[in-house]
C-alpha cells in the first residue's frame, strides 16, 4: 500500500513538473519573441528615418541642379543674342562692301571698254601705216624683212661673227665657271674614298691536290656543288685557281664562299657541301639585309619598305664596268643631295632618286627589260612617290627630263661614273666610241677631216674653206654637237672644234 502511494506521489510530482516546465518554456519563448519584435521595429523605424533623410537630400539636390540648369540656359540665351547681334553687324558690313565692289566692277568694265576701243584704233592706224609703207616701197612685210636682214648680214657679217664668238665665249666661260663651282662644292661635301671593285669568279686554292678533293670520286662533289648553288664550276690547268661561272652574282658569291669554307674545314663530301651551302645562303641573306640597311642609314633615309631595302642590298654583289653598284648608288645619292642643295631643288627627292636610280640592276638578270624599266616597276610596286620615280628614270636619258631633280641625278651619275678609276672600259668599246664621234662629223659635206682626241672628250673638225664661210662654220659646230647629243650616250661633255683655215700664197720674182 505504501509502495502504491509512493508510486502515485511520484507520478503526481512528474506530471506537475512537466506542466511547470511546459509553461516555463512558453513564457521564455514569449519573452524572446517580444525582444526580437522590438529589434525589428527599431530597425524599421531607423530605416524609415534614413529613407526620409535621403529623399529630402535628393529633393534638395534636384532643386539645386534645376536652378543651375536655368542659369546656364539664361546665359546661353544671352550668348546667342550677342552672336546674333554680331552676325547682323557683319551682314551689314558685307552688304556695304558688296555694293562698293559692284561699283568698282562697273568702273573697271568701263575702263576695259575704253582700252579695247583705243586698242582697236591703234591696230587700225597700224594697218593703215603698213598699207601706206607697202604702197610706197612696193613690198610686203615679209619681203621688206628679208631685204633688211640680208642687208644687215652682208654689211655686218664680220661684226656678227665676232659678236657671236664673243658672246659664246663669255657665256660659255661664265656658265662653265658657275657649273664647275657647284660641282666642286658638291664633290668636296662628299669626298668619300673610292676604289674600283671587280666581282671575281675565281677561287684561290692552297694546292693543286685540292682540285681532286673538290671534284670527288666520279665527280660527285663538284656535281653536288653545282646542283645546290646553280653555277658552273670550271677546273682546268690554271694553277691554284678554280673558276666559277654563272649569270647570277649572288649565286656566284654563295659558291665562292662555300668553296672557301669547305677548303678551310677540310671535310668535302656531298652531305657536307649541302650543309655548308645552306649556311652560306643564310649568311648572304643576312649580309644583303645589313648592306641595304647600312646604305639607307649612310644616306640618311627612313621609311623604306624592308623588302625594298633588301633589294637595295643585293646591289652589293652587282658591278657595272668593275664599279660596285651599291657604292655607286650611295655616292650618287650624296652628290645629288649636295647639288640639289646648291641649286635650291628638293634635297630629299634628289637623294632618294639617286640612291634608287639603279635598283633595277638587282634583278635585271632575272626579269626581261632594261634596268630603268624594271626599277620603275619595282618603285611603283612599293608605292614610292612619283617625283622620285621621275628623278631616277632619266639618268640614261631613256626618258625626257621632267623635273630639276631628274637632271641632278643624271649629272651625279655621270660624275660618279667618270671619276678616275671608277670604271674599267674595254679597248674595243673605247675605239668604237672614237670612231662613232668621227663618223658623225664626217657625215657633213663641208668636213675634210675629223679627229677625236682627249679620250673622246673632244673632237676637232677641219672643213674645206671654199665650201663654207666663217658664219656657217659656227653653225656647223652646233649641228655636230646636236647630232652627238641625239646619237651617242656618254658621261660628261664633248667639246666640238670646227677649224676653217684660209691661206693666201704669192711669190715675188
Amino acid at each position: 500500500m505504501e509502495t502504491l502511494q509512493v508510486l502515485v506521489a511520484v507520478l503526481v510530482a512528474f506530471s506537475a513538473g512537466s506542466v511547470i516546465g511546459y509553461f516555463g518554456r512558453q513564457f521564455l519563448a514569449t519573452k524572446q519573441m517580444e525582444t526580437a519584435e522590438g529589434k525589428v521595429n527599431k530597425i524599421l523605424t531607423e530605416a524609415k528615418d534614413k529613407a526620409a533623410e535621403i529623399l529630402l537630400e535628393s529633393k534638395n539636390s534636384a532643386v539645386k541642379i534645376i536652378d543651375e540648369a536655368k542659369k546656364e540656359e539664361i546665359e546661353r540665351n544671352r550668348q546667342a543674342d550677342r552672336n546674333e547681334q554680331r552676325l547682323a553687324k557683319k551682314e551689314e558690313g558685307l552688304e556695304k562692301k558688296s555694293g562698293e565692289i559692284e561699283n568698282q566692277k562697273a568702273v573697271l568694265q568701263d575702263k576695259v571698254a575704253q582700252v579695247m576701243k583705243i586698242k582697236d584704233e591703234v591696230l587700225k592706224i597700224k594697218e593703215e601705216q603698213f598699207e601706206k609703207l607697202q604702197k610706197v616701197a612696193d613690198l610686203n612685210v615679209e619681203e621688206a624683212k628679208k631685204i633688211i636682214i640680208e642687208k644687215v648680214e652682208k654689211d655686218s657679217k664680220e661684226d656678227i661673227i665676232k659678236r657671236i664668238s664673243q658672246l659664246e665665249q663669255e657665256g660659255g666661260e661664265e656658265l662653265k665657271k658657275r657649273a664647275n663651282d657647284i660641282i666642286v662644292q658638291s664633290i668636296q661635301k662628299y669626298s668619300g674614298a673610292h676604289t674600283a671593285e671587280i666581282t671575281t669568279s675565281t677561287v684561290s686554292i692552297p694546292s693543286d691536290d685540292m682540285k681532286g678533293r673538290i671534284i670527288g670520286r666520279e665527280g660527285r662533289n663538284i656535281k653536288t656543288l653545282e646542283k645546290v648553288t646553280g653555277v658552273e664550276v670550271i677546273i682546268d690547268d690554271t694553277p691554284l685557281t678554280i673558276i666559277i661561272s654563272g649569270f647570277d652574282p649572288i649565286r656566284r658569291q654563295i659558291a665562292k664562299l662555300s668553296l672557301e669554307k669547305l677548303m678551310s674545314d677540310g671535310r668535302i663530301h656531298p652531305a657536307r657541301i649541302e650543309e655548308v651551302v645552306e649556311e652560306v645562303k643564310k649568311e648572304i641573306i643576312d649580309k644583303i639585309k645589313d648592306s641595304g640597311q647600312v646604305a639607307v642609314s649612310d644616306v640618311g633615309i627612313v621609311g623604306f619598305d624592308p623588302k625594298l631595302i633588301q633589294l637595295l642590298g643585293r646591289l652589293k654583289f652587282r658591278t657595272s664596268y668593275g664599279q660596285n653598284v651599291l657604292m655607286h648608288s650611295i655616292e650618287v645619292a650624296h652628290l645629288s643631295a649636295s647639288l640639289a642643295s646648291e641649286l635650291g631643288a628638293n634635297v630629299t627627292v634628289a637623294k632618294k632618286a639617286g640612291l634608287l636610280h639603279d635598283i633595277g640592276k638587282a634583278v635585271d638578270h632575272e626579269i626581261q627589260g632594261t634596268h630603268i624599266e624594271i626599277g620603275m616597276n619595282i618603285l611603283n610596286k612599293f608605292g614610292i612617290h612619283q617625283d622620285i620615280i621621275k628623278g631616277m628614270k632619266s639618268h640614261h636619258e631613256d626618258f625626257p627630263y621632267e623635273t630639276t631633280e631628274s637632271v641632278i641625278v643624271r649629272v651625279a651619275d655621270a660624275i660618279s661614273a667618270s671619276r678616275p678609276g671608277a670604271r674599267k672600259d674595254t679597248l674595243e668599246n673605247y675605239l668604237k666610241r672614237l670612231e662613232e664621234l668621227e663618223n658623225i662629223a664626217n657625215a657633213f659635206d663641208e668636213v675634210e677631216k675629223s679627229y677625236a682626241i682627249q679620250a673622246g672628250r673632244e673632237i676637232r673638225v677641219f672643213v674645206t674653206p671654199e665650201k663654207i664661210t666663217d658664219l656657217e662654220a659656227a653653225k656647223l659646230s652646233r649641228k655636230i654637237a646636236d647630232n652627238i647629243e641625239e646619237t651617242l650616250n656618254y658621261p660628261g661633255e664633248i667639246k666640238v672644234h670646227v677649224i676653217r683655215e684660209t691661206r693666201a700664197v704669192e711669190y715675188a720674182r
